[in-house]
Formats: structure tokens, sequence, C-alpha cells
């Protein structure tokens, strides 16, 4: 034996020796790829040595394989490399890392081996190198052909009598860990007749639990292909688990945990779901599940009782099962059951499945709608060939559109828990199949797709490249560089930012203003239209406080320790006609009726009237973009579907932020819903305005009501946004708000978020701002069945519901409900003409442009920021034309309306007087298109234009007649390639409903072939990493930004948005797609608190900073900005956001300004 022992050692080292220079090549072709792929600092790992011990052994491994040497030295040298396996990691990395011929050499010995001994070494080295590296390796093995060797293996140890239960149990092993990586696996199982083989292991060895537990793993893993599933039913599999599981033991709980799990996989079949509900199998799961529940008292077994919940979730996807189940009283078993998990929050899977499940069983109901499709239609110019639009017109009148005729279909659930974003996002946990793998499509192939002379209709919007200034007048006459000497010039104004007192504590904080800034007492007298109140002309606001207006009395009103001066009206207020307040002559346009549209029961609207009674306007202390009489006249132009006629109070008022932190809700746990009084009168809603959205409203209790949204124009569904009115409420008394016709299949609104309310009377009372308002909100599948026709084509879907409970804070208020902050078309062009009208043309060149006409014929602005050369001066004027384009554009969805907000922080910011703002201004050249779907804005559509479709999906080929903004928003990208000037930065601001924080989506094609656990070479892409600069620059300076949310992957359904094209088509490196969340935080300052207006606006202002330190990092040379006057600029930003308390008065310190 001794001499064996030599003799085999003798021999591996010859076989080293002769392999020595095979072995170095190996190694540094694998150093070389190491090396490039260090670049990319994806796995952080150590070269190669060429005495690498595990890579001599291989080589070596792979001579015996050549030469067919004996099995003793075979089994020698893989009992080594186990050892090496088993207790290194650095082992398992090398064999499995890109370029390592280890795992084809392991592969190929146990496909040609013929000793025992031998193939047991091999399986457990794969076993070790799975079970250790993740789902990377176990994809490794599977590419390399590992599952169909292993099959192979299975086949041949089956002709053995009786079969080798070791070997049997490593192969089960490492097939039930590969087998879910390998999309073919259970056609090839099914091929190799490894079904039968495996079953009959389990029937004939049902005592031996250690050879039946990792067969039962891979009949699980086998009943993930459906006919696999119906195959292993009609061989009794469904009866043989029965024989496993059974009322509660504490024995075998691990093989009952496996045989419920493939239990549940072969239920998904309806075939087997069939032949369970005929055999009495869904009493005998009940009967089990409450067995375990009565016995189960230290919740040791939560997951076999989960994995009985899974199995009755799965067999009544049937109808059949179903009815098995309410028959069996499985609704109060479970609602009992569930009751009693309630106080255990390790129990909530169960009490989640349950819910499932029995929301599931609940009889369907049809949304009482005649139609899903939206109450507004708008014909389009150019119907679609093909695609849901195209359907929604074809589909004939007589079909009824709300509803299946039959439900006996799979009813394919998605567990609230499992966030599935379909917005630029997977949450990062992307499915490989959706992920781009073919680096020709990855590679960016600029394509301008339309000729120069087409493009030449663009060149009126670029001025700033062709302009000679010679009828400016500039700031100087004379070449002077612009150089900063350390001090700041004139005032700095931020946005949202305001000063806080340093002087006497008894006067508000006065907050600077923007120099050549024309006050509203210069533009001259104007006519008060707010609430009717008094027709007295009203001066500069800012001057009211010293010199109150005529009928009105100045006083200082404290409120919750916030010192506010107030005017206060010195006669009675007038009460307000149903009708409404006629402001202007020419198109009546009117603020909204103070009780309007009543419940719907029949189709008729109730009106009634009410009064504010009392009416107090605080006026702000400091610059503002809002004016409400600009407001009306510029809504007066603004075209809707419906002809809205009325204005919303919070949009005619505006919004400030409060003064006041508002935290993410925590539900109070264990509870389910408050009880809502009985007695009450009856709401009156309207939702008759810009960006408002609320169909039809069912009261269904006294004080609770059940609220249909609209779906989008042309479209049958995207119903989530929401802003409407209710008045006619009553104090003290709770109501309850039902959205029953929502989609998506999650929402923060279970992770903390609020809806926002805005209350008129808090508002004339000095308190013009959106809060977050609201408790009991829960978000849910609710039983209202929704139509294949409303949900792509898949069947048995159902709507959620968002559900909140409102204590009014005042009798006969008139209060506006919303998704989030609103911000409307109207809002957007009246601060564009604010900002216009205020800015320094000798310092900043501003230009405001129609882009084009959307359908409704509305116009979509185009504004170009920079900052104007310092003369018209060659030099001057080269530096001014040669600056670096940054291209952002903004609300492409409707309801995201958190984009405009971070975008209205944006403009405040490149507008402001600073001197890092203009050191931006002259780094740049801004080009912004910040209403992308203004049509969708303005119609309360939640993410499509008036044609019925995503204009965020039309990138790749948008048409000039249905997509007219996209259309020559691309155009404008594909001028700026044409003429060589391509942007330096492309960001498209958007909202996220299922992600807290903001963060970035990028375009990187290593990130993107890394992360598809495929073998391409990734290693051999050259990319520049420039792409991640930005992103980590705003992790740094911005508090709510969180780089680790970021993602730089490449999806196919992604391919025509704006992001992807703009890098792929237009050759834009940082193209990238800004996120901002609609909850709030949960790192950062901000953690733990929603996201406000203030914030939104910072992050905006961030934005630019993050640009300018771009800047910096990309030219260092000829950018002569210190970095200490960023690091000021950076840290005055974020002053603006903190709103400080005096403890030892009842001063508000910091009072923002208005909009």
């Amino acid at each position: 034996m001794r001499a064996g022992s030599v003799a085999s050692r003798a021999a591996a080292a010859a076989a080293a020796a002769a392999s020595a220079v095979p072995a170095t090549r190996i190694i540094c072709s694998y150093e070389m790829k190491k090396l490039k792929m260090s670049k990319l600092k994806v796995i952080p790992e150590k070269s190669l040595t060429n005495n690498s011990r595990i890579v001599g052994l291989l080589a070596q491994l792979e001579k015996i394989n050549a030469e067919s040497s004996e099995s003793d030295t075979a089994r020698y040298v893989t009992s080594k490399i186990l050892h090496l396996a088993q207790s290194q990691e650095k082992t398992r990395r090398e064999m499995t890392a890109k370029g390592s011929t280890g795992m084809e050499i392991l592969l190929s010995t146990l496909e040609n081996t013929k000793d025992l001994q031998t193939t047991l070494n091999i399986l457990s080295i794969l076993v070790e190198l799975v079970s250790a590296g993740g789902g990377r390796r176990v994809s490794f093995l599977v590419t390399k052909g590992g599952s169909q060797i292993l099959l192979q293996l299975l086949m041949n140890a089956s002709k053995e009598s009786p079969p080798h239960e070791e070997l049997m149990v490593q192969i089960h092993s490492i097939l039930a860990k590969i087998g879910p990586k390998d999309k073919k696996f259970g056609v090839k199982a099914r091929i190799n007749g490894a079904l039968n083989i495996t079953l009959n292991l389990v029937k004939q060895n049902l005592q031996n639990h250690r050879l039946v537990l990792p067969c039962l793993q891979l009949l699980r893993v086998y009943s993930a292909n459906s006919v696999n599933s119906v195959s292993l039913g009609k061989n009794g599999v469904v009866e043989l688990m029965f024989k496993i599981i059974g009322p509660f033991s504490k024995k075998n709980s691990s093989l009952i945990k496996v045989a419920l799990d493939t239990l549940a996989a072969l239920l998904k079949s309806k075939t087997n779901a069939r032949r369970a509900v005929d055999r009495g199998y869904v009493q005998v799961l009940l009967t089990i599940y409450v067995d375990w529940h009565r016995h189960d008292n230290r919740h040791r077994n939560m997951l076999i009782r989960k994995g009985i919940l899974q199995s009755l979730k799965s067999v009544t996807n049937i109808k059949l099962g179903r009815k098995a189940f309410i028959d069996a009283n499985g609704m109060k078993i479970l609602y009992n059951t569930s009751q009693e998990c309630l106080a255990v929050r390790t129990l909530d899977p169960l009490v989640n499945t349950s819910s499932l499940i029995m929301r599931k069983c609940f009889p369907k109901n049809r949304l009482p709608l005649p139609t899903i499709k939206s109450s507004f239609h708008f014909q389009l110019p150019v119907i679609p060939v093909t695609g849901p639009v195209a359907q929604l017109y074809s589909l004939p009148p007589e079909v009824d559109d709300v509803v299946d005729e039959s439900d006996d279909n799979d009813d394919i659930d998605v567990e609230a828990e499992n966030e599935t974003e379909n917005e630029d996002d997977l949450d990062q946990n992307f499915k490989n199949d959706d992920i781009e793998t073919d680096i020709n499509k990855l590679k960016p192939q600029q394509e301008l797709g339309r000729t120069i002379e087409d493009l030449k209709m663009y060149e009126h919007l670029f001025p700033e490249l062709v302009d000679d200034f010679q009828d400016y007048d500039l700031i100087s006459k004379e070449p002077k560089p612009f150089v900063f000497e350390g001090k700041v010039r004139g005032p700095i104004v931020v946005p949202t930012a305001g000063e806080e007192t340093s002087g006497n504590s008894g006067s508000l904080g006065k907050v600077v203003m923007k120099e050549n800034i024309p006050s509203r007492g210069d533009e001259g007298e104007k006519k008060s239209t707010f609430m009717d109140l008094a027709k007295e002309n009203i001066k500069d606001d800012r001057t009211l406080q010293q010199q109150p207006a005529p009928g009105f009395t100045a006083e200082t009103k404290k409120d919750c320790s916030l010192p506010l001066t107030v005017l206060t009206c010195a006669k009675a207020c007038p009460h307000m006609a149903a009708c409404g307040n006629v402001l202007f002559e020419g198109r009546t346009v009117q603020l909204g009726k103070l009780c309007c549209t009543g419940v719907e029961t029949e189709d008729e609207d109730t009106e009634s009237n009410s009064s504010v009674e009392q009416a107090s306007v605080e006026v702000p202390d400091g610059p503002t973009l809002h004016d409400p009489d600009l407001y009306i006249e510029i809504v007066k132009n603004t075209k809707s579907v419906p002809e809205y006629s009325e204005v919303a109070y919070p949009d005619y008022f505006g919004h400030i932020p409060p003064p006041f932190k508002e935290p993410i809700l925590e539900r109070p746990y264990g509870v389910q819903s408050y009880a809502i009084p009985e007695e009450g009168d009856i709401l009156k809603f309207n939702s008759k305005f810009e960006s408002g959205n609320l169909r039809k409203v069912i009261q269904i209790r006294k004080n609770e009501y059940d609220l249909i949204l609209n779906s989008d124009i042309n479209s049958n569904h995207y119903h989530q946004w929401f802003y409407f009115e209710v008045s006619g409420m009553r104090l003290g008394v709770a109501y309850r708000f039902n959205i029953i016709n929502c989609e998506k299949s999650n929402s923060q609104f279970n992770y903390g978020m609020q809806p926002l309310m805005y209350s008129v009377q808090e508002a004339l009372n000095g308190r013009p701002w959106w809060i977050r308002m609201g408790i009991d909100i829960c978000y849910y599948k609710n039983h209202f069945s929704r139509s294949s026709v409303a949900a792509g084509g898949q069947k048995g879907k159902s709507y959620y519901t968002i559900t909140f409970t409102v204590n009014f804070p005042h009798k006969d208020d008139v209060c506006y409900f919303a998704y989030h902050y609103p911000y409307t078309y109207s809002t957007l062009q009246m601060h564009l003409q604010k900002l216009e009208s205020a800015h320094n043309p000798q310092q900043i060149y501003f230009r405001k442009d129609v882009l084009c006409e959307t359908l409704s014929g509305n116009t979509c602005p185009l504004v170009t920021i920079t900052a104007m050369p310092e003369s018209n001066y060659y030099e001057h004027l080269c530096q001014f034309r040669n600056r670096p384009y940054v291209f952002l554009s903004a609300r492409v969805h409707p309801g995201e309306t958190n984009a405009s907000w971070v975008m209205k922080g944006t403009l405040e910011y490149l507008m402001s007087n600073n001197p890092t703002a203009q050191s931006l201004r002259e780094s740049y050249i801004f080009k912004i298109v910040p209403m992308l779907n203004p049509d969708g804005v303005i119609n309360g559509n939640h993410r499509c234009s008036l044609s019925g479709e995503d204009l965020n999906r039309q990138w790749q080929s948008p048409n000039p007649d249905l997509h007219p903004t996209i259309y020559h928003a691309k155009g404008l990208l594909q001028y700026l390639a044409a003429v060589k000037r391509l942007p330096l930065v492309y960001c498209d601001y958007h909202g996220h409903s299922r992600k807290k924080n903001v963060f970035m989506y990028g375009c990187s094609i290593k990130e993107t072939v890394w992360r598809t656990n495929d073998n391409a070479t990734s290693c051999d892409v050259v990319e520049d990493t420039g792409y991640r600069t930005l992103p980590k620059i705003l992790s740094h300076i911005a508090p709510a930004f969180c780089m680790s949310s970021c993602s730089f992957v490449v999806e196919k359904s992604k391919e025509s948005t704006a992001r992807v094209v703009v890098w792929r088509e237009i050759g834009v490196q940082r193209s990238y797609t800004m996120e901002s969340t609609l909850c709030g935080c949960d790192q950062g300052k901000y953690k733990g608190l929603q996201i406000g207006t203030r914030e939104l606006e910072e992050m905006g202002a961030k934005f630019c900073v993050g640009l300018l330190r771009l800047k910096r990092l990309t030219s260092p040379l000829e950018y002569n900005l210190p970095s200490s006057l960023l690091d000021f600029e950076n840290d005055l930003i974020e002053s603006s956001c903190k709103v400080t308390r005096n403890l030892g008065s009842s001063e508000l310190q910091f009072l923002p300004p208005i909009l």
C-alpha cells in the first residue's frame, strides 16, 4: 500500500513536470483576464502563481484523463482536490473563475471514469463548489454541461441493482441545486428518463430518509416543468406525498417540509389540482394545518405550516379547488387561525398567505362600471396598427371589457410583499431572461436615424451656436476671464432656502431677495381674486406687513408655536356661489366649488353650497414663483379633453413646504382597522380640474366610501394617480376612503407612505401646504375581478385597494387628496414665466422655446440656460459656443409628480445669482424639456399620453403624429450628434412608487453581461467607467441619494426607453434615469422621514452641484473654481432644508418662502 502511494506520488510529480508549460500557459491567460476584470472591480482576487497547487493537480488530472491512467492515481488526485476545496475558499474561487479550465477537467473525469471512489470524490467537490459559491458558481457549472453529464451519470447508476446509496444521494443533491439554474433541465430530465428513476427510488425507500430527502428535493425541481408535473401526477406522486406528510409530529420535520414544497409545486398543475380535489385532499390539508397550528406552540415549525398553506394556495388556483375550499369551511378556518397568529410578528408569512387564499376564494365581484375605458375620449389622428391602443379601438362595442365570462383559470397571484417594479427597474432582482446578453446589441452604435437635411429643422432651437451677440448689452466689452477671488459677490439665493435670523428673535426671518427681480408693486396694481374677499388693490407682498391694504387689519397670530403674520378680513366672508367664482372675462375659469359633485348613485351630480367661516391669508416674506393671477391667466389657455373650467384651490393658493418633519408612518402591529362610526352626512366629491382624477364614488357605509379612478385616456388601465376634492365633512368624525381599482401589485403605502391632503381652511389660516395625512393605511389585493382585456391578456387578475382613514381638521372645509404633491402643466408655465421675467439678461442666457405642440394643442416648452458671454470678442464667443451640453427632461409619466419638483429645484438653482450657479452656467449649456407629457399631466393620466401609450417606451421609433414630444426631443439629441456636440450628460427625471430614496439607472456593457451569470467574456470589453462618476458624486453630496440602489444593467424590456436609446443610438455615455421616491428615505440624513417638496427641490439643486464636481473631475485644468466654494455651496443648500425651532420661545427661526 505504501509502495503504491509512493509510486502514485512519483507519477503525479512526473505528470506535473511534463505539463509545466501548459500549466504556465493556462495561468498566464487566466492572469490576463483577471487583470482586465480587476478594472471593473467585481471580484477582488489575488493573481495566481505558477506553483499553485490546485492548478498543478488539475493539470495532472487532465493528463490522467488523456492517457486513461490507472484509477488509483485519479482517486488520489481527486481526494487532494477535495481536501483543498473543503478547506480553502481560494481554491473554490480559482476553480470557478472565468477562464479556468478546472470545471471542464472535473466533468470530463466524471464522465469517463469507471471508479466509484473517484466519482464520489468529484461529486463531493462539485457539492462544495456550488454550496459555498451561490448562484454564480451553479450557473458556471450549468454552462459547462454539468446537468447533462450528471443526468447521464444518474441513468448509469440506476442500472446497478441495488443502486449505490451514497452515489444516489450525492447525484440527487447536486442535481437539486443546479436544476433551477438550467432553463432546459426539465426537458433534459424527461428525455433521459430521470423522472421515473427518482420516483421509484422514493417509492422503494420511504423509510430511508437520508435517501428520500434529496430525491424529494429533485422531484420539486422536476415539477417546475408543467409537462413533468403532469407526468409525475399520473404516476401517483401526489398520493405519495400524502404518505409522507401528516398530522403534527416532532420527527422528520425536514422531510415533511420538502414533501410539502414538492406538493405545492405539483399542485400548480391544473391536472394535479383536479386530482387532489377529487380525492378530497383539500379537506385533508385543512385538517393537517389546524393540527399543526394547535400543537406548534413554540412556532418552531412555521415553515411546515407555511408549506401546507402554499399547497392550499396552489390547489385554489382552479375553480374546483376554490369551491372545495369553501365547502370544507376553509374561509372560517384560515380566518380564525390568522387571528390567533396576529400577535406574533414572526408568523406574518402565515397571515399573509392565508389572506391571499381567502381573497382568492372570496367570490369575485364586478367593478361597478359600465366600461373600464376612460370616461373621456380623444380621437387620435392616426390609429396604431398593433398594440393595446389598436386592440382598444378594434374591440366590438358589445364586448364586456369589465369582467371575463369565465373564471375557471389559473389565478396567478403575486404576493404583496414581492416588489416587481415595471418603471425602469426590477428592484435590482433582474431576471436573466430580460437582461440583454448580445454584446453587439449592447455596444452603442451611433445612428442618427434621420437625414442631416431633416434635422436642420432644429437649427432655430440652437441659436446659441451661431449668435454673435452684437445686439446684446454684455457685462464687459473687453475680454476678461472669470476669476473667483474667494469672496461671495452679492447675495446668494438657493432654491427653497432662506437665511435664519441672526438678530432680534422677535422678528420674522428675512429671506435674501434675488437681485434685479421687479417687485409686484412695480408691475402695477392687480385685481385681487383671492376667494372674492376684497376688491381693493394689493401692493407688493413684501410690504404688506408694514402697510396693510384697505379692508384688512394686520395682526400677528401664534398657532402651534409658529409666528404667522396674517391678514384678517374686517368683514364677513360672503358665501360662494354653487357654480364657483368666475374670475375673468372671456373663457370661464373658476375656482373649485366648495361643495361639489356628490356620491354617484344613478348618474346624477348632487350639488350644495357651503362657506368658509373665516378667510385669512398669510403673506410670505421672501421671493416667490407663485402668482395666483398669472396662474389663472395660464389656465385659460390650457387645453384639456374634458375642457376643465375649474381651478383647484391648492393650485391657485400654491404650496410651501410645511415647517415640520413628516416621519414615515409606523402602523401599530396587530391592528387591522379602526371602527368607523355609522352616523354621518354624505360627503361631496369633485375632480373636474387640471390633473384631477376621480371617476366614481360609492358610499358603502355612513362614513366609508369606495372610490374608482379613471383610466388613462385611450387606455383601459393605469389606475394609480388620484387627485380629488372633498367637502361637507364634520369635525371629529373618522372617514374611510377605499380606492378600489389600483393595479400595481405592491405600493409604498404598505411601508409607511401616506396620501397628501390640502385643507383650504388651513391655507386661509396661513398654512398653505400639502401634508401627509391618514391612518389605518393598507394596500391589498381585493375581490374585484380584472378582465383579461385590461390585464394584457392575462386572466384571473384582480384589482388592488388603497384604504386610509382621515379625521378632517375643520368642519365644512374643502380638502384635496392626492397620490403625491401635484404639479400641473399650468404651474410649470407659471414658474417658467416668473423665472424668465426675473433673470438678469446681462448675466444669464435664458430662452424659452416651443419644442412642439402636443396632440391636444398645448405647447411643450424647451428651456435653454447658460451664462452670457462676457463680450462679443472672439475668445469669449468661442468659450460660449464650445461649452458642453447637458440635456435634461422630466415628467414623461404624469403620475410621477415628484420628478417635476426635482426639476423645479434644478431650474431655480440654474437661474440663481450665486457664484457657483454662475460657474455652472459658464461650464455648460443646458437644454431642458421640463415636461415631456403635458397632455397626460393636464388630463390626470397616470402613465400615458393621449395616444394611450407609455411615451417612455417610444424612444426607439417615435411617431411624429402620436408621440410628437418624444419625436422632437429625440430630434434635438440627434441634431447635437450630427453637429458633433454630443451632450456630456443626459438625465431623465422620474418618480418611483416602490422603492425609497433617490437613485439612478445608467447603462454599462460590462455590468450587464456580468449580471447574466453567463460565460460571456465581459472582461474583453473595453469600457470607460465614467458612467459611475456622477452617481458617486451625488451619493456624497445629496442626503436623499443612495448609491446602493443604483443599477447600470440594460434590460431588453427597457431598450426603447430614453436612457437606453440615448446611450445606444445617440452615443451619450452618461445617460441616466434619476428616480425619486414617492415615499421617503431609509438611509442618510432623512432616514425615517417621508420626502417632501423641499427635499425634492434640494435634490434638483444637488444635481447641479454634482455637475460642477463632474466638471472639475473631467476637466481639472480648465476648471478654476475652488473646491472649497463647492463645499460651501453644498452646505448652504443643506442648510436650506433645516427647520430649527427656538425651544425658549414660540418663534420659528426659518419660514420657507412660498413657491
